[in-house]
């Protein structure tokens, strides 16, 4: 490749893994459906106010301080069934220095974020007190008690961490010891996850400047803090996705370099190389997000949360769908099982995005709150994805998503 044609290609991957890029073609395609140039879906922007009021009920309810919602994070999700975990763990890292903390911290977030994806419905997780969880908050438990009995650590003088060894060596038996797996009790996508953590353990060993010699994911705490007490939280997905995008068994690639959960579409416009193509990278902003806290908690403040969007995934997209704002021109196709590079599933969930930057003012408006108060990463919280959960049980026996997405385990 030439050296103009190698910069115009960094240039286009710098572009993609910009969240200001997924905002910008997000918007491109809710423009195109709004026009009715889709063979998907309409838009009901009518239905929106009773969304936000829907959202900003609950987050009342759930939160009455306003002031005190907690980000949209893996952490809330660790607090499942009432259980102070951080409160666990925290004891566990008594006497470590800050950053010793901090790396542990995310070494636990970014393991468990990345296991984090659909668990099917069926699915359940039983912690020592008999107490049952499903769904995200049990795999995240699952993940805490794999993570504090050290199945991630290859040190058997240091349970409190996650390596490049131990993750090489994970099976799928182990994994599914670790989610309590059987014939009973089946999980989406186990094989999946395996093969993401062998990915990850790849990843973690290809880049020792970084993550050290022995590939440990918390080590990202230095590489980000070194240069000041401040970060601006697209710093922290843009390291991310420069050192995690070859681990996604089902992202893309662009002129032969990894870009992960990026996608093609006829509206999502763009100039250069890179236009046509709509960046997600879900579960990146999810880990992104998980990782404010902690951050924060080792005295780093985290600036630009708003850079980040919503989640475009079941639970926000779900909402939207059940609440009639996103209208699919054919019905049907909520009974068909579709997979993340299907059409319909792409433009669904660009519109997701979309749609909640569309959302969040409203919200703010109904509780009287600014923006600096209620960041989207507490509308989330507060919030869409419950709200997504709970109309969903409103209109589905057992609360399953309006739609069934046959993926690896590595996208929702």
């Amino acid at each position: 490749m030439s050296e103009a044609g190698s910069d115009d290609v960094a240039a286009a991957v710098r572009l993609l893994r910009d969240p200001a890029t997924i905002r910008e073609r997000c918007r491109a395609i809710a423009a195109a459906v709004t026009r009715g140039a889709s063979p998907h879906f309409t838009i009901d922007r009518d239905a929106l106010p009773a969304v936000a009021e829907r959202v900003a009920v609950l987050t009342r309810a759930r939160f009455p301080d306003l002031s005190t919602i907690p980000y949209h994070s893996r952490w809330r999700h660790f607090e499942a069934g009432g259980v102070d975990r951080k409160a666990e763990l925290d004891a566990a890292l008594a006497g470590r220095g800050t950053a010793d903390v901090a790396r542990a911290r995310i070494d636990l977030t970014l393991v468990s974020v990345l296991l984090d994806a659909g668990a099917g419905p069926t699915w359940r997780y039983r912690e020592a007190n008999g107490a049952t969880y499903t769904r995200s908050e049990g795999l995240a438990v699952a993940t805490f008690r794999a993570f504090v009995d050290g199945r991630f650590s290859s040190s058997p003088d240091d349970p409190y961490r996650v390596d490049a060894r131990a993750l090489a060596t994970l099976d799928a038996a182990t994994l599914a010891s670790v989610f309590q797996v059987d014939d009973d009790n089946p999980l989406v996508g186990l094989d999946g996850r395996t093969d993401l953590m062998h990915r990850l353990a790849r990843a973690l060993t290809d880049r020792p400047a970084t993550f050290g010699d022995d590939g440990r994911p918390g080590l990202l705490f230095d590489a980000l803090s070194a240069r000041s007490n401040s970060i601006a939280a697209a710093e922290i997905l843009v390291a991310l996705l420069d050192a995690f995008s070859t681990i996604w068994p089902s992202g893309r690639s662009f002129a032969g370099v990894a870009v992960g959960d990026v996608w093609p579409h006829l509206h999502a416009d763009g100039d250069g190389a890179s236009a046509g193509l709509v960046p997600f990278h879900k579960l990146s902003q999810w880990l992104s997000y998980s990782l404010l806290e902690p951050f924060e908690w080792a005295g780093v403040a985290v600036t630009g949360l708003d850079a980040l969007t919503g989640l475009p995934e079941y639970r926000n997209g779900g909402l939207l769908l059940d609440a009639g704002v996103i209208v699919p021109r054919d019905a049907t196709m909520l009974a068909r099982p579709m997979t993340p590079d299907d059409p319909w599933i792409i433009e669904w969930r660009a519109l997701t995005v979309a749609l909640l930057d569309e959302l969040a003012p409203l919200v703010r408006a109904l509780l009287g709150v600014t923006e600096s108060v209620l960041p989207l990463a507490r509308i989330l919280e507060g919030g869409t994805w419950a709200a997504g959960r709970a109309i969903a049980a409103e209109r589905r026996v057992g609360g399953p998503p309006p739609v069934t997405v046959v993926s690896d385990g590595t996208v929702f």
